[in-house]
């Protein structure tokens, strides 16, 4: 094991490099659910490690990693998370670390464990924050001269979505229901969906709330972001179509969500910011950043149609877009949804909305590359896609990287039932 030690990848290709360290729950048929960090193939089983005394000279409650989720170790506060992070590549990075001789009593390997939903999710928004999602939907379904609605580049557009129905990569659903009405000059019918579309999205992690009543500055929203997951948000598009006036998707978005089991925090992503573009007109002064950044992280959906389920390389990649091109911030997102005095609590989800970027294959929705259906997708197995069809896979990717410094969320993958 020690040998093995001496090759977990500092850096290089591995998404779990020493540079990364994110956060997720484990368990084994012999381990109860705890906290984990990933490094390389393996898992850090951080409660073992703790009663080694790796963490010894940081004042906090040992017995934060011993929980079914992080909310409680995001609850200790930034400090003592920069603090676990810095102890963690110390014990890597050092060839005299006295802790490598117990690697065996705290590693284990990623395929040996089971990943669950790393945070207790109490509450979860969705915002609309791509300009380019939003102008092609406005303009598929309105006036392209005049696709984006009035609003839209004056306040980060959101709805409150269903906490109770997003659950970690690996859980699969079957097609969702609902009514229908493709032609409004006849009634509308009950069924499954037939146009069940994907959303490439990440989402924040809150891990410090605010008092109700207390806005949360644009320029301090950052203290309140832990890190960010990989988020699918599955959408019924005829559902969505028929119920979505005059108070936005209800049935349509509610029955299932994806995420990826490890949490990237922000302070692996530090190298990795990227100046925002300009926001013409001006925004309103508590949507005013001082210094105004966005993060470059690639990321990637790829389908498996059901024709290839039990065959390998069968993964066809839909679309490559990068979560730079957000016209809202992660910070105006917080401040906006403070602003009225609306608290936010440590586990809070805030997802991104359709990340697209300005090339067709940037399209981060089969809505947009396929146009609504009316450009089906041909398959390398000679089948054509429209929308998801029942037993397909959806992967998704993320990872950021410059040079040999490279931070990755690993993947959010989910099959559709029938």
């Amino acid at each position: 094991m020690i040998k093995t030690l001496g090759l977990l990848p500092l850096r290089g290709a591995s998404d779990f490099s020493i540079h990364n360290l994110p956060y997720g729950i484990l368990s084994t048929p012999n381990i109860s659910k705890r906290v984990g960090v990933a490094i390389g193939d393996w898992v850090i089983d951080m409660p073992r490690l703790a009663d080694l005394g790796a963490f010894g000279g940081i004042d906090f409650d040992k017995n934060v990693f011993r929980q079914s989720y992080i909310n409680d170790f995001m609850a200790v506060g930034k400090a003592v998370r920069v603090a676990v992070r810095h102890v963690l590549q110390q014990i890597f990075e050092d060839p005299c670390s006295p802790f490598k001789v117990h690697a065996t009593d705290f590693l284990i390997l990623q395929k040996d464990v089971v990943m669950h939903i790393p945070v207790k999710v109490g509450d979860y928004t969705d915002f609309y924050s791509s300009e380019q999602h939003a102008f092609n939907v406005g303009a598929m379904f309105r006036d392209p001269k005049n696709a984006l609605l009035p609003n839209w580049k004056h306040l980060p557009v959101a709805y409150h979505g269903r906490a109770s129905s997003i659950f970690v990569s690996g859980t699969n659903f079957h097609r969702p229901k609902g009514q229908m009405c493709p032609d409004e000059t006849q009634p509308p019918f009950f069924g499954p969906t037939k146009r069940l579309d994907i959303e490439l999205e990440i989402a924040t992690i809150i891990g410090k709330g605010n008092e109700i009543g207390d806005a949360i500055s644009v320029d301090e929203a950052e203290d309140h972001v832990f890190g960010f997951v990989l988020f699918n948000d599955w959408s019924a598009r005829d559902i969505q179509k028929w119920e979505y006036v005059p108070l936005g998707p209800f049935l349509a978005k509610n029955f299932f969500s994806s995420v990826s089991p490890w949490v990237v925090t922000i302070e692996a992503l530090e190298p990795f910011r990227a100046p925002a573009n300009e926001q013409i007109p001006e925004v309103l002064p508590y949507l005013k950043e001082q210094n105004r950044q966005n993060f470059d992280i690639t990321l990637e959906v790829y389908l498996t149609p059901h024709s290839s389920f039990n065959t390998r390389n069968s993964l066809f990649k839909l679309c490559s877009s990068n979560f730079k091109n957000m016209y809202w911030t992660v910070n105006q997102q917080i401040a906006h949804h403070t602003i009225n005095g609306c608290n936010l609590n440590i586990g809070d989800m805030l997802a991104s909305g359709t990340i697209s970027g300005k090339e067709p294959d940037s399209f981060g929705s089969l809505l947009e590359l396929t146009w609504g259906g009316k450009n089906p997708i041909t398959l390398p197995d000679g089948s054509v896609r429209k929308f998801i069809e029942d037993y397909d896979t959806i992967t998704i990717k993320g990872f950021a990287q410059k040079g040999d410094v490279r931070v990755g969320f690993g993947e959010v993958k989910t099959t559709l039932l029938n």
